[in-house]
């Protein structure tokens, strides 16, 4: 019964964002008590308290184009869109210069990049983000970030991962700067 559930839930969810979703069936059918271990992270993934959808969402992306460049960054980019989040913004991200992008994405945007390239800029990234929305908003983005590279490399892992793709924001296709 409850792989029956899975499966109409998986149905939905791909309906819904686009996504194909073959790896989680995969996992599903392979072994149900992984699978249900692993939906388990869907919540942490999709943990967010304090910091503002525009800076949360750009970190999800920044921390999923780090591991992939193709499926799982339309997925983020699609629940990016459906929150709320300015195409501008996204397309901003994907292409890794935030010069024309809003002072929140901005901020997500360095503190995500800063954490998943570990760069010498994380601890004041850290507490620009700290200052401004609070150590919730931290834990926020550093999930976020984190969180969403985990899904491209159970893919990967599983020889689902396909290859590098242009991204669509919207009706615009746009190359992000990894598959450039």
């Amino acid at each position: 019964m409850r792989k029956f559930i899975a499966r109409i839930f998986l149905d939905r969810f791909s309906k819904r964002y686009g996504d194909d979703a073959a790896y989680l069936r995969a996992i599903l059918d392979a072994s149900p008590t992984a699978f249900f271990r692993f939906a388990g992270l869907a919540k942490l993934a999709g943990h967010r308290e304090a910091a503002p959808v525009d800076a949360y969402y750009v970190a999800k992306l920044v921390g999923v184009l780090h591991e992939d460049c193709g499926p799982c960054v339309q997925l983020v980019v699609n629940m990016a869109r459906e929150a709320g989040l300015a195409d501008s913004d996204i397309a901003a991200t994907l292409n890794g210069d935030m010069q024309p992008a809003g002072e929140d994405a901005a901020l997500g945007f360095r503190f995500a990049d800063a954490l998943t390239r570990e760069t010498d800029d994380l601890g004041a990234a850290r507490d620009a983000v700290r200052a401004r929305w609070g150590e919730a908003a931290v834990i926020d983005l550093t999930f976020g970030a984190q969180v969403s590279r985990l899904f491209p490399m159970v893919k990967k892992g599983l020889g689902h991962a396909q290859s590098c793709a242009r991204i669509r924001v919207g009706e615009r296709a746009i190359t992000t700067r990894r598959a450039a």
